[in-house]
């Protein structure tokens, strides 16, 4: 099962695999259609990429993990340009088998691809070794754990602009701001706490030295 938003990956990664004998039982392009598709024919093992719709951050990385809760027989492969280390090393660590997490610039050869989607589906692992480097460096700072585009929000949010305004600077939908910011509060542990605003915790945070 293959689940990535480009549809020209997604589409050269069904036939490749469809050319090597593997039955390619569904393809989708978000991480809701990911984990109905799963839940209606679970796959030997899914393909996923860590940045789809509907939120673009980290939908597919958490939509993996659901996959290994609820259907453990199922092995996840992660291959994707980034590495989310904060939900990369719950996948990792959480999982005695069935595992793999690769960088889609690194794999080079369809032959290393198709060797680690082999030992994810029989219960392997297989783990770009550049993916344990940057899980194994420790975050020295909340802030580490913000996406490019995360940081970008939160940097206009602490020079006073509205999440309109901030959508307009950035070009993309307020709706999609909202999600990038409910994003950094959760990275940066800010719950839901009576009497404070969370984005001027969130400020407070990115303004320390």
């Amino acid at each position: 099962m293959l689940a990535d938003d480009s549809t020209l990956l997604r589409e050269g990664l069904a036939r490749l695999l469809a050319d090597e004998g593997h039955d390619v039982t569904a393809a989708v392009g978000d991480a809701p259609a990911l984990v109905a598709a799963v839940a209606a024919d679970p796959p030997d093992v899914a393909v996923v990429d860590v940045r789809m719709p509907p939120g673009h951050s980290d939908d597919g990385l958490r939509a993996a993990l659901e996959i290994r809760e609820r259907w453990p027989e199922t092995g996840v492969l992660v291959l994707s340009q980034y590495v989310e280390r904060r939900y990369a090393t719950e996948l990792v660590t959480g999982s005695t088998g069935g595992v793999g997490y690769l960088l889609k610039d690194r794999v080079v050869q369809v032959d290393e691809f198709l060797d680690a989607l082999d030992r994810v589906a029989t219960g392997g692992t297989a783990l770009d070794p550049e993916v344990v480097r940057r899980l194994l460096t420790h975050s020295s700072h909340p802030l580490d754990r913000l996406t490019p585009r995360e940081r970008e929000v939160l940097d206009r949010m602490a020079q006073g602009h509205t999440n309109a305004a901030i959508a307009t600077r950035l070009h993309v939908s307020q709706s999609a701001v909202e999600k990038h910011a409910n994003a950094i509060f959760d990275k940066l542990d800010l719950g839901h706490t009576e009497g404070y605003s969370r984005r001027v915790l969130a400020i407070l945070r990115y303004l320390e030295p």
